[in-house]
């Protein structure tokens, strides 16, 4: 069953040109599974849209405790799940609409995350026309429903969970399906679908930051550690166990360090402060030696140039998400 799958021993073998370097499994090491992050329970939000775009009802799939919520309701992480998804209730000019794009699917007797780019449009005659972009990603924290608009996605998010150890490796399975298309496209709903130059990427990020906070609620915080891979071709078949090295401090001067990884993503990313204001993570420097995280992001994404860019057909299915000590 996949729930033992961390007992065997680490498979190791990437047909990928991944951006990490794949660790080889170690009798000694301690293996500590990310609540919920086995992929087997499910939160069915079944959403009735306005009916003036249909009034179907969606299923609004959330990683959670087993339950199925019939209500359009703002949608809070439940039973301690610290998984928050693409997937969204939005209300837009008084439109009830909803956003799928991550999905559970069935796999070795449970399930795992398929996540999904795509396109997907609102138009009413005279109201309102919005066609956008969707990447499929699950990550750590909280959205923050309901969705109001289209601009700067990332304030609706709060990013990352409080978190204290440094773990050696991040370690889970995955699966990719790469669209054929060698550009990406750039649709954010109010302005003209446009080609974006490079291939779709498929991505996994995490990363551990010492945050702190001034009088005013600003957000600063300093890069502990480091892991970010991206996936370039089709693979035939599930990969077991692929487990990748976190890097500490200023990496600039190892061979596996990439520009974009002093970044947090092409947009920057928010939190939620001591005020209740979600606002900007300042990024300002590398950690030290001695300097301790206080929180970790984790995001996986069917896309890796942020809001609204990708290319629709990739497909990232990811199940087993462990940390390695």
């Amino acid at each position: 069953m996949k729930r033992n799958l961390y007992k065997t021993a680490c498979i190791c073998l990437s047909l990928l040109p991944v951006l990490a370097c794949p660790l080889r499994a170690q009798e000694s090491e301690t293996v500590e599974p990310i609540r919920y992050g086995d992929m087997d329970q499910w939160i069915d939000r079944q959403i009735k849209e306005s009916g003036i775009i249909g009034g179907a009802t969606k299923h609004v799939w959330a990683i959670g405790p087993s339950d199925t919520i019939k209500e359009n309701k703002a949608y809070r992480n439940m039973g301690g799940s610290p998984w928050a998804s693409s997937n969204v209730m939005a209300h837009v000019a008084g439109i009830t609409k909803t956003n799928t794009s991550v999905f559970p699917e069935a796999r070795d007797g449970g399930y795992c995350v398929r996540m999904d780019t795509r396109m997907e449009s609102v138009k009413v005659m005279g109201l309102v026309n919005i066609t956008v972009l969707a990447a499929g990603s699950i990550y750590l924290g909280e959205t923050l429903e309901p969705i109001t608009g289209t601009k700067n996605p990332q304030k609706n998010i709060d990013s990352g969970v409080k978190f204290t150890k440094k773990p050696k490796a991040i370690r889970f399975d995955y699966k990719v399906k790469m669209s054929d298309r060698e550009k990406r496209i750039r649709a954010t709903g109010f302005s003209k679908i446009t080609e974006v130059e490079g291939k779709d990427l498929p991505a996994a990020i995490l990363l551990l930051q010492k945050r702190w906070e001034d009088a005013a609620g600003n957000i600063y915080s300093k890069r502990v550690g480091t892991m970010v891979v991206r996936y370039y071709t089709t693979t035939d078949d599930w990969q077991n166990n692929a487990t990748y090295p976190i890097l500490y401090g200023d990496i600039t001067g190892l061979p596996e360090y990439k520009d974009y990884m002093m970044k947090l993503q092409v947009e920057e990313r928010y939190a939620v402060n001591s005020k209740g204001e979600c606002v900007p993570i300042h990024e300002v420097a590398w950690g030290e030696d001695g300097d301790e995280p206080t929180h970790m992001v984790l995001q996986f994404t069917s896309s890796h140039g942020g809001a609204y860019v990708g290319s629709p057909g990739n497909s990232f299915w990811v199940d087993n998400v462990k940390l390695i000590y």
